[in-house]
């Protein structure tokens, strides 16, 4: 049975917290009435800021607001919310009914900036009433010192309320009390009491991250094993705790005369709703809100997340009254431990009033924009398609839209791909749409590390866990008075120690990020930064130094505590590496640069919004462009040629990973070519699609032209423009939107990566095989000239030697090699050298004299660092790339601690076994060593081409 209507059999209301215009329109909202038994809607400023910024379902009644004159922000919102409210509460109306007007009920909060106003409260929640005339709605009123008597006069008023912001038992008394006052008020006046309805919100989740956070912060001033073991215990359990006790206190109130006297003339108890039910902690349980609340005459009002959740995997019990014994020695105990759960309360009820009030101003600040003409960020992709394909991709969209696959993807339909674990990877969906809890968590973090004085942060990672780091730290650059960030994501020695050498290793605060905590260069990199900060600043003083981002019950977690890591930011076990960009993988070390992250969520959430399931295919700029890139795939346009505006440039290199690394398996897939510098049309072959990332206010008229004229020349192309560069954050959601929809429509799983792992395997057999015997696999060049060296596997070998016909140089055995290319290939340069400038330039240059003789797509990547990215694409999608690997010898190599190997061999082992699952995926690969004179050898290559005549 559905464990949502199990709730319903438990004498437990469901409520959704969310509304928006297509939620209604769209019918998704009786849908959930009839197959889910959802018994109410609750709302707030926040989530209509989240609709109205984030979607087009106002637009057209924002523009006849603006056609109309004369209409404020506030007005314009009161009119476009007061709209749905009705209409939502049209749907419930048959359950307020069939309830006896115990449910079908919409909530709709008076303006938060209103908190500490008695009169004001009264005054709004009057007129709002009075406008919205639908006897199925409640307004919502905070537990503030102020709103408590607004409470009462209201329900005297017979006006329903859905009291909010309730953290304390002593606040919830209060509460109760009003609420009985405002009834006795009623009856003293001979007015019926049945028609009255009342909730008391409780707020769960909030109270856990703010009790985690003092409990983890006094456990790290505790000396004793014992004492901090049982510390850790309470974490996760206080605000469950608290709810339970407070259901205690309603139930006493039931059983009072006072009640008593009440209920005989037709009172409905005022019940407790369960608020703030999302789960914040990714080491606790998704449903864990709901499955530890369930009892009679309760509301749970969910966000859309976490009513999926409880449909798919809820267990439903009636826990509610379960060991309240225990609960109430879960708050002594934080109470002996010097935590007063008072000054968390007083705290939340503070911190609240103002998290409504900013995203209040900031919904108000959205429609003035919208009510004067300027274009949110959202709505600005366009495209050119080849009328030959454009039906194609209309076509597509509507298949979309008939089989309701955005319905299917949100609600985590495995059966939208492959059928396989598709589902369990799905937490990117929702991981930016409530943030506000957690974004005062990682600012409460970073403000401390900054309190302290780092004026570095060096982030150790690979793939997931650094390009979106990378790209954050390239697009803002350092900001004043936070530690400039750098990310190291290599084996390379040169690399290591220039970038260890270039910190203050005292004034460094090292972040360890790895999601399974297993993956060898994270690992062996803190092994080595350990050991140089110990170094730096003593032994015992090292572990305060590093924090971990890791996934909950991790090696890495472990590791962490075991060492005494000063913090552990977790990630979420059901994302994705290379989609945790808005997980604590990108937003921690973004918080620790400086960065405002309630921002950069903002904007994701947006364009989330625009996505949501309720929105038609064809307005969902993650859905179009996805089907768009598969689509375009199917015609042989499978080279993703992405060109950013400077700023945002290194963006490409994060999209790199995902689009590669996400469709680049069994034999399909997508090839994102970053970094090439455009040239005109007849530079490229039929493969092509370009996507221009620009920054509106940097315009280029020289790359305007150029894309222009590869349009006309009947070149896709696809435009993409920020409004400013915390616009990234959106184009985080739109590219993981993409990606998973692409994924779907070419028949992949967009969330594994195989034959990355099969990469790692031949590693670590070959630094086993090295702490074994002391040396790697020797290896057989079959030519060695100009001071070059050139290996491959028997299968390559042959075939470059047939096309060399005799002849043994450098340039015949490139020219050999390049002659594998043919339409539709694409060749990759993977450089295992330090990732410097002035290598990186003549690497530049070589894919581009390739690519004027052979109009092939062309990818540069420097190892192992690809390895984590289009290493996946490489090895498991088309067989279309032509490889050149390029290795050297190690002037200064750098030891491992405690291992008998270098990061050279590792290294060397990479290279080693990329090259052989290269070679056993029957790819194309040439590996040219240029030993120890990495600029010298590149040259070499470079002069090795000039030799070469062209195609």
């Amino acid at each position: 049975m559905n464990p949502l209507l199990q709730l319903r059999e438990r004498g437990q209301s469901v409520w959704l917290d969310y509304i928006r215009r297509h939620l209604i329109t769209s019918g998704d909202l009786r849908h959930l009435v009839e197959s889910d038994g959802l018994g109410g809607v609750t709302s707030n400023p926040a989530i209509f800021e989240k609709a109205i910024a984030g979607s087009s379902d106002y637009r057209e009644a924002l523009q006849r607001l603006a056609a109309r004159g004369g209409c404020d922000p506030k007005t314009a919102y009161e009119s476009l919310a007061i709209e749905d409210v009705r209409s939502a509460a049209d749907v419930l109306r048959e359950v307020y009914d069939s309830t006896d007007t115990r449910d079908g009920y919409v909530s709709f909060e008076v303006s938060p900036l209103l908190a500490h106003e008695t009169n004001g409260t009264v005054e709004e929640a009057r007129r709002l009433w009075s406008e919205i005339d639908r006897p199925n709605v409640m307004i919502k009123v905070p537990a503030t010192p102020a709103g408590i008597p607004a409470i009462r006069t209201l329900i005297a008023d017979g006006i329903n309320v859905n009291v909010t912001l309730l953290f304390s038992q002593d606040a919830y008394e209060a509460v109760a009390g009003a609420y009985l006052s405002g009834l006795e008020a009623r009856a003293a006046r001979g007015d019926a009491l049945g028609a009255v309805a009342s909730v008391a919100s409780f707020f769960i989740s909030r109270i856990d991250v703010a009790a985690d956070a003092r409990i983890a912060d006094r456990v790290n001033a505790m000396d004793s094993p014992g004492d901090r073991a049982a510390l850790q215990r309470l974490g996760g359990q206080v605000a469950i705790a608290n709810a339970k006790l407070a259901y205690q206190h309603y139930t006493a109130v039931k059983a009072s005369p006072r009640w008593q006297a009440l209920a005989s003339q037709g009172a409905q108890p005022q019940r407790l709703l369960w608020a703030s039910t999302g789960t914040k902690n990714a080491a606790y349980r998704d449903v864990r809100y709901v499955e530890e609340l369930v009892g009679p005459e309760t509301v749970n009002t969910m966000p859309p997340t976490t009513l999926d959740a409880v449909r798919d995997h809820g267990v439903i019990r009636p826990s509610l009254e379960e060991d309240v014994d225990g609960a109430r020695r879960t708050l002594a105990a934080l109470a002996e431990a010097g935590i007063s759960l008072e000054a968390i309360t007083t705290d939340l009820l503070r911190d609240a009033v103002r998290l409504f009030e900013e995203p209040f101003r900031k919904l108000l600040a959205v429609i003035d924009d919208q009510l004067r003409a300027r274009r949110p960020a959202v709505d600005s992709q366009v495209f050119f398609v080849p009328d030959t394909i454009s039906a194609d991709v209309e076509a597509a969209v509507d298949d979309w839209q008939a089989r309701g696959s955005s319905r299917r993807l949100w609600s985590r339909d495995a059966g939208l791909w492959t059928g396989g674990d598709e589902n369990s990877w799905l937490g990117w969906l929702n991981v930016a749409e409530q943030h506000d809890e957690h974004v005062a968590e990682l600012r409460r973090v970073a403000a401390a590390f900054q309190a302290e004085g780092f004026t570095h942060a060096l982030l150790l990672g690979m793939g997931g866990s650094s390009l979106c780091p990378e790209v954050l730290r390239r697009t803002f650059g350092r900001q004043d008075g936070f530690p400039d960030l750098a990310v190291l994501d290599s084996t390379d020695p040169a690399q290591i120690e220039r970038t260890f050498n270039g910190l203050d290793l005292a004034r460094t605060l090292v972040i360890v990020s790895s999601k399974s905590g297993s993956t060898l260069e994270p690992n062996i990199l803190f092994d080595y930064a350990f050991e140089r900060v110990s170094h730096a600043v003593g032994a015992g003083d090292a572990p305060a130094r590093f924090v971990a981002i890791t996934d909950p019950g991790s090696a890495l977690q472990q590791l962490a505590e075991r060492r005494g890591f000063r913090h552990v930011f977790l990630g979420q076990p059901d994302i994705g590496g290379r989609y945790s960009a808005l997980s604590d993988f990108g937003l921690a070390p973004a918080a620790i640069m400086g960065l405002d992250v309630s921002r950069l969520l903002d904007r994701a959430n947006a364009m989330a919004q625009r996505s949501a399931a309720c929105v038609p295919s064809r307005e969902s700029p993650g859905v179009v462009l996805g089907l768009l890139l598969a689509v375009l795939a199917r015609h042989g346009r499978d080279k993703v040629t992405v060109v950013a505006s400077p700023v945002i440039a290194s963006f490409g290199a994060w999209l790199e990973q995902l689009l590669a690394e996400s469709t680049g398996k069994r034999g399909r897939g997508l090839i994102l070519v970053d970094g090439e510098v455009l040239g005109p049309p007849a530079t490229y072959g039929d493969d092509r699609v370009f996507v221009n990332v620009r920054l509106e206010g940097s315009p280029d008229a020289g790359l305007d032209r150029t894309l222009d004229a590869l349009a006309a020349a009947g070149h896709p192309v696809i435009w993409i423009a920020l409004n400013d560069p915390y616009d990234i954050g959106q184009e985080f959601f739109r590219w993981e939107m993409a990606t998973a929809v692409a994924g779907a429509a070419i028949g992949i799983n967009p969330f594994d990566q195989p034959d990355v792992e099969a990469s790692k395997i031949e590693t670590r057999r070959l630094t086993t095989a090295f702490e074994q015997t002391g040396a790697l696999p020797a290896e057989q060049p079959f030519l060695v000239a100009g001071g070059l060296v050139f290996f491959a596997d028997p299968e390559n070998v042959r075939a470059i030697e047939r096309a060399m016909s005799g002849e043994r140089s450098p340039s015949s055995c490139l020219r050999a090699h390049l002659a594998r290319l043919t339409a539709g290939d694409y060749l990759a340069l993977l450089a295992y050298v330090d990732r410097r400038a002035d290598y990186d330039t003549r690497l530049q240059r070589i894919r581009h004299d390739i690519r004027e003789r052979s109009r092939a797509a062309t990818c540069v990547g420097f190892g192992p660092r690809f390895l984590h990215s289009t290493g996946q694409a490489y090895k498991g999608g088309p067989n279309t790339g032509v490889f050149l690997q390029i290795t050297c010898d190690e002037a200064s190599d750098v030891p491992v601690p405690g291992r008998t190997y270098t990061f050279g061999t590792v290294k060397a082992a990479q290279a080693q076994g990329d090259f052989a699952v290269l070679a056993a995926r029957g790819r194309r690969a040439l590996r040219v060593h240029v030993g120890f004179d990495v600029a010298g050898g590149l040259d070499a290559l470079i002069d090795a081409l000039k030799d070469s005549p062209r195609s």
